[in-house]
């Protein structure tokens, strides 16, 4: 269970790295990086660059929500060590009473 975990941790860092370096490739109102990019390269054109560039975003982006949700339901449990002291908190019986606090005399 830690395995994928681990797994699914990694899959979404990853996916995350891409998402970041897609969307810094779209083409803005300033021209962004893929202005340098599409100068050079106009065997696809401009418009179907963009239109991929904009489904790898909301493609990784739905991945990740995917994999967020599906990581929740893989956390590993904690150990049966937090809920014994959890236990043994929620079994205490409070002390009834104002605690008294012992008073030195002062001297003068």
């Amino acid at each position: 269970m830690q395995a994928a975990y681990i797994t699914l941790s990694i899959v979404i860092v990853i996916a995350s790295i891409l998402l970041t370096i897609v969307v810094l490739l779209q083409n803005s109102k300033g021209g962004g990086l893929a202005a340098n990019f599409a100068s050079g390269n106009t065997t696809f054109g401009v418009r179907q660059t963009a239109d991929f560039l904009e489904k790898a975003t909301w493609t990784l982006a739905a991945t990740i929500i995917v994999l967020c949700v599906v990581a929740t339901f893989v956390i590993p449990q904690r150990s049966s060590r937090h809920s014994n002291i959890k236990n043994q908190i929620e079994q205490t019986v409070p002390v009834e009473g104002t605690p008294e606090i012992p008073v030195t005399p002062v001297e003068e």
